[in-house]
């Protein structure tokens, strides 16, 4: 009977190394997911209840959203010159209107009592003025009748005193009687030279006092004038063709001098008045454009004027229309502009969206190759409407969530579902 042979066991079974081979194969894995897994921050969040927007290459203008006010373009007040009672209206506000139109009527007795007053004050004064251009016509008169009778004396007395010269020469006289004729003669001759010395200083002082006077008429004239105008302020008249535009007036009101009784609006032509914030007042200057649409089409306008007083943090500028105006644009009607602040360049685009308030621009969520959203940090320039301009830290197609990050918290990857 031959002897049994022992039989070694296996130190190595297929069971054994398959079973190490799993145990080192989770080790590897626990070692690779401890090593190389993403740590980073995640936060599962719904595709749906996000924008994403796509970072383009554009032509892009620096533009501010503004309001403004359709208004005429030139707008002519009416005051009051004089004060009263309203006694009639002849126009109602939104009447259109042409030049010297009857607007109301104004009734003051005070100033009826006051006008027939100057009225016969200035009467009284040319009066005066003519009655002493009379006198002087008068005296000049009287001058010229004692030239007159002079004249008739010396052609009395002259042919007497050379025919007693002669009678005296010849001794067919005496002394006395020649000296008598002689005395009646150069008693007139001296007397016309003196007449006359006063008629010619009477007719200059004449002159003078006549061109005064007429001065002096002239003002009176001028005055009294002015006084029958007044009257005629009590009727307010429209200043120009356009729309009457008027507070509630009622007969019998009570109007004082100077007050606002309304105004005519030239609605040929419209502008439109722009409230901006004080912020942008150093870069606000004449000719800078702005667009609106209205009914479907768009319209260009330039400021013309800018108003640099601020009021509540804003101050205001008037704008007018580049080209055709808008059919159907009505006064008092609130427009929405886009003012341009920048001319136009090329640029990377990131579109408006509420994430802006979160991160200040500084950083956003930019989809992956995976279609998560990944953390990454940005530096944006100026900004208009609808778009920022990209300085940093995004290229053309990538994709951005711009909607609010508020309910992100400072997650570093949002994985979409």
């Amino acid at each position: 009977m031959g002897m049994d042979r022992k039989i070694e066991r296996k130190k190595w079974t297929t069971k054994k190394i398959a079973g190490i081979a799993a145990i080192a194969l989770v080790v590897s894995f626990i070692l690779y997911g401890f090593l190389f897994a993403d740590k980073r921050s995640k936060l599962n969040v719904d595709r749906e209840k996000i924008t994403i927007a796509t970072v383009r290459e554009d032509n892009f203008q620096e533009n501010i959203a503004v309001s403004g006010t359709v208004q005429p373009i030139r707008t002519v007040y009416m005051d009051a010159v004089e004060g009263g009672i309203i006694k009639k209206l002849h126009r109602e506000s939104g009447a259109m209107v042409k030049p010297g139109d009857t607007i109301l009527t104004l009734t003051n007795s005070n100033l009826e009592l006051n006008v027939m007053n100057q009225r016969a004050n200035l009467y009284e004064q040319l009066n005066n003025l003519r009655n002493t251009r009379l006198l002087l016509e008068q005296n000049s008169f009287n001058l010229r009748d004692q030239l007159a009778q002079i004249d008739y004396q010396i052609q009395l007395w002259k042919p007497q005193y050379e025919r007693f010269q002669q009678l005296f020469d010849k001794k067919m006289i005496s002394k006395r009687e020649f000296e008598e004729v002689a005395e009646q003669y150069k008693y007139n001759v001296e007397r016309k030279k003196i007449v006359y010395a006063s008629y010619r200083q009477d007719s200059i002082a004449r002159q003078l006092q006549n061109y005064q006077i007429n001065q002096q008429e002239d003002r009176m004239q001028n005055s009294l004038e002015a006084v029958e105008h007044v009257l005629d302020n009590l009727i307010v008249r429209a200043p120009s063709q356009g729309q009457l535009a008027m507070p509630d007036l009622q007969i019998g009101q009570s109007i004082t001098t100077g007050e606002r009784l309304g105004q005519v609006d030239i609605i040929d032509n419209f502008k439109v008045r722009v409230r901006i914030d004080e912020l942008y007042l150093p870069r606000i200057n004449t000719g800078q454009q702005g667009t609106f649409s209205f009914a479907g089409d768009s319209y260009r306008l330039e400021i013309t004027k800018i108003y640099p007083t601020i009021a509540e943090g804003r101050f205001e500028v008037d704008m007018e229309f580049i080209g055709d105006q808008p059919q159907g644009i009505k006064r008092g009607q609130t427009v929405r502009l886009r003012l341009a602040l920048s001319n136009e360049k090329q640029a990377v685009l990131l579109p408006i969206g509420g994430f802006y308030k979160d991160t200040g621009g500084n950083w956003v969520y930019v989809l992956n190759d995976d279609g998560n959203a990944e953390k990454r940090n940005i530096r944006l320039g100026q900004k208009n409407t609808e778009n920022f301009e990209v300085l940093e830290g995004l290229q053309p197609g990538e994709r951005v969530i711009t909607s609010s990050y508020e309910n992100f918290g400072d997650k570093e990857v949002l994985v979409l579902k």
